[in-house]
Protein backbone atom coordinates (compact mmCIF):
# COMPACT_ATOMS: atom_id res chain seq x y z
CA UNK A 1 0.00 0.00 0.00
CA UNK A 2 1.34 3.26 -1.45
CA UNK A 3 -1.65 5.32 0.13
CA UNK A 4 -4.07 4.32 3.31
CA UNK A 5 -7.07 6.30 4.66
CA UNK A 6 -7.69 6.65 8.17
CA UNK A 7 -10.60 8.38 9.74
CA UNK A 8 -10.64 11.34 7.72
CA UNK A 9 -6.93 11.26 6.59
CA UNK A 10 -4.86 10.27 4.13
CA UNK A 11 -1.34 8.83 4.41
CA UNK A 12 1.46 8.22 2.37
CA UNK A 13 3.99 5.63 2.51
CA UNK A 14 7.22 7.27 3.73
CA UNK A 15 9.52 4.94 5.76
CA UNK A 16 9.32 1.51 4.19
CA UNK A 17 9.85 -1.87 7.22
CA UNK A 18 13.20 -2.84 5.95
CA UNK A 19 14.65 0.89 6.41
CA UNK A 20 12.95 0.89 10.01
CA UNK A 21 14.20 -2.74 10.39
CA UNK A 22 17.95 -0.99 9.88
CA UNK A 23 17.86 1.92 11.96
CA UNK A 24 16.67 -0.90 15.25
CA UNK A 25 19.71 -2.73 14.00
CA UNK A 26 21.89 0.55 14.35
CA UNK A 27 20.20 0.77 18.04
CA UNK A 28 20.53 -3.03 19.39
CA UNK A 29 24.66 -3.06 17.84
CA UNK A 30 24.73 0.18 20.26
CA UNK A 31 23.14 -1.27 23.27
CA UNK A 32 24.60 -4.72 22.67
CA UNK A 33 27.76 -2.77 22.64
CA UNK A 34 27.26 -0.20 25.71
CA UNK A 35 25.62 -1.87 28.22
CA UNK A 36 25.30 -5.74 28.01
CA UNK A 37 27.15 -6.31 30.96
CA UNK A 38 25.19 -3.87 33.13
CA UNK A 39 21.84 -5.66 33.49
CA UNK A 40 20.37 -2.70 32.13
CA UNK A 41 16.05 -2.40 32.59
CA UNK A 42 14.37 -1.40 29.88
CA UNK A 43 11.54 0.95 30.02
CA UNK A 44 9.24 0.97 26.96
CA UNK A 45 6.70 3.92 26.70
CA UNK A 46 3.25 3.34 25.93
CA UNK A 47 1.55 3.18 23.57
CA UNK A 48 3.22 3.86 20.56
CA UNK A 49 6.97 2.15 21.35
CA UNK A 50 5.52 -1.22 22.01
CA UNK A 51 6.19 -2.28 18.47
CA UNK A 52 10.00 -0.74 18.25
CA UNK A 53 10.71 -2.49 22.05
CA UNK A 54 9.48 -5.76 21.22
CA UNK A 55 11.80 -5.72 17.87
CA UNK A 56 14.59 -4.15 20.16
CA UNK A 57 14.87 -7.05 22.18
CA UNK A 58 14.49 -9.77 20.12
CA UNK A 59 18.18 -8.53 18.69
CA UNK A 60 19.74 -7.53 21.99
CA UNK A 61 22.49 -10.58 22.92
CA UNK A 62 22.64 -9.85 26.58
CA UNK A 63 19.34 -11.00 29.36
CA UNK A 64 17.61 -7.95 30.51
CA UNK A 65 14.10 -6.92 31.76
CA UNK A 66 11.83 -4.39 30.37
CA UNK A 67 8.89 -2.43 32.32
CA UNK A 68 6.47 -0.30 30.94
CA UNK A 69 5.40 3.45 31.73
CA UNK A 70 2.01 4.88 29.60
CA UNK A 71 2.11 8.63 28.65
CA UNK A 72 -0.21 10.32 26.80
CA UNK A 73 0.40 14.08 25.18
CA UNK A 74 -1.12 13.94 21.43
CA UNK A 75 -4.93 14.91 20.43
CA UNK A 76 -5.70 14.01 16.74
CA UNK A 77 -2.51 15.22 14.78
CA UNK A 78 -0.66 17.58 17.44
CA UNK A 79 0.75 17.73 20.63
CA UNK A 80 -1.08 18.80 23.64
CA UNK A 81 2.11 20.04 25.10
CA UNK A 82 0.43 18.37 28.11
CA UNK A 83 2.17 14.97 29.25
CA UNK A 84 -0.59 12.69 31.33
CA UNK A 85 1.09 9.76 33.32
CA UNK A 86 -1.58 6.76 32.65
CA UNK A 87 0.65 3.86 33.89
CA UNK A 88 3.49 4.84 36.28
CA UNK A 89 6.66 2.45 37.15
CA UNK A 90 6.73 -0.16 40.13
CA UNK A 91 10.20 -0.94 39.61
CA UNK A 92 13.40 0.28 41.86
CA UNK A 93 15.55 1.98 39.83
CA UNK A 94 17.81 2.71 42.26
CA UNK A 95 21.27 2.07 41.20
CA UNK A 96 20.34 0.12 38.00
CA UNK A 97 21.14 0.83 34.32
CA UNK A 98 17.93 1.97 32.81
CA UNK A 99 16.91 2.32 29.00
CA UNK A 100 14.00 4.43 27.79
CA UNK A 101 12.82 2.95 24.68
CA UNK A 102 10.81 5.84 22.82
CA UNK A 103 9.10 5.69 19.16
CA UNK A 104 9.48 9.05 18.80
CA UNK A 105 10.75 12.11 20.23
CA UNK A 106 9.74 15.35 18.46
CA UNK A 107 8.53 17.77 20.78
CA UNK A 108 10.81 16.19 23.78
CA UNK A 109 7.99 17.38 25.94
CA UNK A 110 7.76 13.36 27.29
CA UNK A 111 11.07 12.06 27.13
CA UNK A 112 12.21 14.92 29.05
CA UNK A 113 9.69 14.36 32.03
CA UNK A 114 10.43 10.55 31.97
CA UNK A 115 14.24 11.44 32.33
CA UNK A 116 13.16 13.65 35.48
CA UNK A 117 11.11 10.61 36.56
CA UNK A 118 14.15 8.27 36.10
CA UNK A 119 16.99 10.08 37.51
CA UNK A 120 14.52 10.68 40.58
CA UNK A 121 14.32 7.18 41.31
CA UNK A 122 18.71 7.31 41.20
CA UNK A 123 19.28 5.31 38.46
CA UNK A 124 23.23 4.49 38.24
CA UNK A 125 23.20 5.41 34.30
CA UNK A 126 20.14 6.68 32.35
CA UNK A 127 20.08 5.71 28.01
CA UNK A 128 17.85 7.27 25.88
CA UNK A 129 17.09 5.48 22.47
CA UNK A 130 14.25 6.93 19.96
CA UNK A 131 13.40 5.05 16.82
CA UNK A 132 12.20 8.46 15.62
CA UNK A 133 14.13 11.97 15.98
CA UNK A 134 12.56 15.17 14.82
CA UNK A 135 15.17 17.76 15.09
CA UNK A 136 12.74 20.39 14.12
CA UNK A 137 10.08 20.21 16.52
CA UNK A 138 12.27 19.53 19.56
CA UNK A 139 11.81 22.32 22.43
CA UNK A 140 13.73 20.90 25.35
CA UNK A 141 17.61 19.92 25.41
CA UNK A 142 17.76 16.27 25.85
CA UNK A 143 20.64 13.69 25.21
CA UNK A 144 19.74 10.85 22.60
CA UNK A 145 22.24 8.20 22.93
CA UNK A 146 20.61 5.89 20.65
CA UNK A 147 18.70 7.74 17.41
CA UNK A 148 17.15 5.24 14.56
CA UNK A 149 16.26 8.01 11.80
CA UNK A 150 15.89 11.59 11.87
CA UNK A 151 12.74 12.87 10.03
CA UNK A 152 10.88 15.79 8.88
CA UNK A 153 8.27 17.73 11.10
CA UNK A 154 5.30 16.06 9.55
CA UNK A 155 2.54 13.38 11.20
CA UNK A 156 3.36 10.34 11.01
CA UNK A 157 1.44 7.25 11.46
CA UNK A 158 1.87 3.38 11.63
CA UNK A 159 4.77 0.81 13.29
CA UNK A 160 3.19 1.65 16.95
CA UNK A 161 2.29 5.15 16.09
CA UNK A 162 -1.52 6.15 15.64
CA UNK A 163 -4.17 8.69 14.66
CA UNK A 164 -6.85 8.91 17.55
CA UNK A 165 -5.59 5.34 18.06
CA UNK A 166 -5.40 3.92 14.52
CA UNK A 167 -2.88 2.92 11.92
CA UNK A 168 -0.58 1.51 15.63
CA UNK A 169 -0.44 -1.98 13.42
CA UNK A 170 0.82 -1.26 10.07
CA UNK A 171 4.59 -2.47 9.70
CA UNK A 172 5.56 0.68 7.33
CA UNK A 173 5.38 3.91 8.58
CA UNK A 174 3.29 6.36 6.57
CA UNK A 175 3.09 10.61 6.52
CA UNK A 176 -0.51 12.32 6.37
CA UNK A 177 -0.93 14.28 2.84
CA UNK A 178 -1.96 17.77 3.93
Amino acid sequence: METIKILDREFKKSIPFETIDKAIDKIAKGLNEDVADKDPLLICILNGSFMFAADVMKKLSFPCQISFVKMASYEGTGSTGKIKELIGLTENLEGRTVVILEDIIDTGFTIEKVQKQMLSHGVADLKIATLLYKPEACKVDVKIDYTGLEIPNDFIVGYGLDYDGYGRNLADIYTVVE
